[in-house]
């Protein structure tokens, strides 16, 4: 008799699991608390414009095209994914800019020409980086990490004779420090960390894998923005006769001693062979079972959580930028900007400003006279701020350095707006504490504590999502959804 499996969560590691498990012959049921799948990579409406709530651009696109290839499908016959040619405007303090090209060369070269790095310290940065994903992509990312096979193959055994060059003992700006002598080339690439919401300053330098993903693997966003992707995927699940259950939420696991029964939807008990909790691990720990006194749920409780962001999404009519479709405005201090979110918990003071536009690559997304601006900064979890008072501050912030930048006042152009805050953002998606991407990066063990995708105490359950291993950010949910599947299929074929 075939298996039946309940997918908890519809976002990206969700759908990404439930489609594998489909695949392979399980009967899957997927909950979602929301009126409609796709987590954090959801988007809203306001009058005529549209914006990504989430993610902002796709990378290691062939992870995507993996999962279409699961079902025999042809990845550009559902989505049609344009290629950034400069994947971020990064414009500093003192008027200076600089455009990340897609094209290394150019990135270079443009380094060369607006700091006092020359491009060979780039192209060297670049080789480094991509020396760490040669070494541990197929061991960190593609796999489980705690399984046996992972570790007994001669790419794993390589990587652990050259465990120096995956620099896990240098902080990620220490490391880039090394590369680099300008602050304006050591702050555009120590930004990479906070891709998994950590602090540069503390973070391992083993992350200094992403400028590799981004800058060399290249970035795309789909003609019909990020949300594009969990809506057709949702339409996959649903051709491949998954049953999505949406406005599901999902109150309790159940559980006998160590053997996880079902599920609790809706005040409904409802049984199933194999669970996958696509949800936040702390919340699922913390929230989804009664009277749960175990080391894995006890552990959730002391780990400090990601960053967090506070986004406010702004219809500008009237008005056509200088900017691009990936924009990044940075803070004068950086090393400030950090201490201030994880050391005293606040906003920043002066804070690194990304607004992305969508309308720049997707003309639909706004009127003919206008663009939507997606005006992000980093914020730290939910400590007893007064998130109030915190919007306030951040909008005059915001809109002051954006007015000092592009020399105009935004505020006579924004005709429509809405925010999203640490608070909401754990409502709406269930994030423990509002964090982003579950437990923080800020220390050199962070990788082994992040939670497995097979339960260690309970059996028949699993775990996906940005939470879990191997991380958050589009590509690595999807292949947590794809490491759950090759567990279950292990564990019950």
């Amino acid at each position: 008799m075939k298996k039946t499996v309940a997918v908890i969560g519809a976002g990206l590691s969700g759908l990404s699991a439930a489609i594998r498990l489909a695949a392979a012959g399980y009967v899957v049921s997927l909950f979602e608390k929301n009126s409609a799948p796709g987590g954090k990579a959801s988007q809203i409406n306001l009058d005529s414009f549209r914006f990504d709530t989430g993610p902002s651009l796709l990378t290691m696109s062939f992870v995507l095209e993996d999962l279409f290839n699961s079902l025999n499908l042809k990845m550009h016959d559902h989505l049609n994914l344009l290629p950034l040619s400069t994947l971020c405007k990064y414009y500093y303090p003192d008027g200076s800019v600089i455009n990340a090209y897609s094209d290394p060369s150019k990135f270079a070269a443009e380094v060369e020409s607006a700091t006092s790095d020359k491009a060979s310290a780039v192209k060297n940065y670049l080789a480094y980086s991509k020396k760490i994903y040669d070494l541990t992509a197929d061991l960190f990312l593609f796999r489980s990490f705690k399984e046996p096979s992972t570790f007994l193959n001669y790419k794993a055994l390589k990587t652990l004779l050259n465990i120096n060059k995956i620099d896990p003992f240098r902080t990620v700006n220490s490391a880039n420090q090394s590369f680099f002598k300008d602050p304006k080339t050591i702050q555009l690439f120590n930004r990479y960390a906070t891709y998994n919401g950590s602090n540069p300053y503390l973070a391992p330098a083993t992350l200094n894998i992403i400028p590799h993903v981004e800058c060399s693997l290249g970035a795309c966003l789909p003609d019909k923005g990020i949300h594009a992707i969990p809506a057709t995927l949702s339409q996959i699940a649903d051709s491949a006769k998954i049953k999505i259950h949406t406005g599901s939420t999902v109150e309790k696991i159940l559980y006998k001693n160590k053997d996880v029964r079902g599920i609790k939807v809706n005040g409904v008990k409802e049984y199933f062979d194999i669970v996958v909790a696509g949800t936040d691990v702390s919340y699922t720990y913390l929230n989804m079972f009664d009277n749960l006194n175990i080391r894995e749920s006890k552990r959730y409780s002391t780990l400090t959580p990601s960053s967090s962001a506070l986004v406010f999404y702004w219809g500008i009519k009237g008005y056509k930028s200088p900017l691009i479709t990936h924009n990044t405005l940075f803070s004068a201090n950086y090393k400030s900007e950090f201490d201030d979110l994880f050391t005293k918990k606040i906003t920043p003071g002066d804070p690194t400003v990304y607004i992305y536009i969508s309308s720049k690559l997707i003309p639909g997304d706004a009127p003919a006279d206008g663009e939507n601006w997606f005006v992000m900064v980093n914020a730290p979890y939910i400590a007893g701020q007064n998130w109030d008072e915190e919007i306030k501050a951040q909008d005059s912030t915001i809109k002051n350095k954006i007015n000092k930048t592009l020399g105009i006042n935004i505020s006579d152009y924004i005709s429509v707006s809405d925010v999203l805050t640490p608070p909401l953002i754990a409502e709406k998606t269930n994030s423990h504490l509002g964090s982003l991407y579950g437990i923080s990066s800020n220390n050199r063990n962070a990788a082994f504590l992040r939670q497995n995708n097979r339960s260690g105490y309970f059996k028949n359950l699993y775990f996906c999502g940005g939470s879990a291993h191997p991380g958050g950010g589009i590509p690595l949910v999807l292949l947590s959804g794809k490491i759950v599947s090759d567990l279950i299929r292990k564990d019950y074929d």
